[in-house]
């Protein structure tokens, strides 16, 4: 833990104050924890900090199953999605600088998210003057891609509301992709949901400078119920580690 959050840190093979620190947050589907994460996505080979982080209601913090469901279920964006990512947002600045007090890392700094954690990934990348790369997995491109997913997923229709829509709006990264100056790599598996792939195609044309990478076979987890990583885990390790090598000083 770090000022409250989980946290999993892995040194560089060649540790150096001037090391490149990667901080990751983990999806809400499997890997769901820091740990799982860590173990899905290593980064392999990569001389870096690797920074792991629990979102809020996840890994040691997580709520009751049944009262998340609950909560999800009564309304989605406004129990889950938004207090969540804002959450995380808000906390992070002060996790941060404490690890990076702890650790002596001062390097700079890049962000890898996967689904609700790519959202945390965005905002805090627009919040920030360090961050110099981002990584996302079956990303959170739009909150509303997310929202139509999941009724077809779970055979319900989202009553949207003007609460929901504010946080709508501040989870649509296609609309606000002029706030993003670093390059993004953006992985999404064929055999995600299309409304997911549709608005990592728009993020991506958006962005100044931003690579679509498609990886086939792959549905929108990276590890199975159990958080054992799947397949193509290591096909978007390998991604992620071949972009950051090129953007990482």
């Amino acid at each position: 833990m770090t000022n409250g959050v989980p946290a999993i840190v892995i040194p560089p093979e060649h540790e150096r104050p001037e090391s490149p620190v990667v901080v990751a947050w983990h999806l809400a589907d499997p890997p769901s924890s820091e740990t799982a994460m860590a173990a899905a996505l290593p980064l392999a080979g990569l001389d870096a900090w690797r920074v792991y982080l629990g979102l809020p209601m996840h890994s040691s913090r997580s709520i009751d199953p049944d009262e998340y469901m609950r909560l999800a279920y009564e309304d989605a964006v406004v129990n889950h999605f938004g207090p969540i990512t804002a959450q995380a947002r808000a906390e992070f600045p002060a996790a941060y600088a404490e690890l990076a007090d702890r650790f002596g890392f001062s390097g700079p700094l890049a962000l890898l998210g996967g689904s609700l954690g790519s959202a945390v990934a965005q905002l805090v990348a627009v919040d920030r003057d360090d961050v110099v790369a981002e990584v996302l997995v079956s990303p959170v491109a739009t909150l509303r891609s997310i929202v139509a997913a999941n009724e077809r997923r779970f055979g319900v229709t989202y009553p949207w509301h003007p609460a929901a829509t504010k946080i709508a709006d501040e989870l649509d990264f296609v609309a606000r992709a002029e706030e993003t100056t670093v390059p993004v790599q953006i992985i999404v598996g064929d055999g995600d949901d299309p409304a997911i792939r549709d608005a990592a195609a728009d993020l991506a044309k958006a962005l100044r400078h931003a690579d679509l990478v498609p990886v086939p076979d792959m549905p929108h987890e990276l590890a199975d119920p159990d958080e054992r990583p799947l397949p193509h885990a290591a096909t978007v390790d390998a991604l992620a580690v071949e972009w950051l090598r090129r953007h990482l000083p």
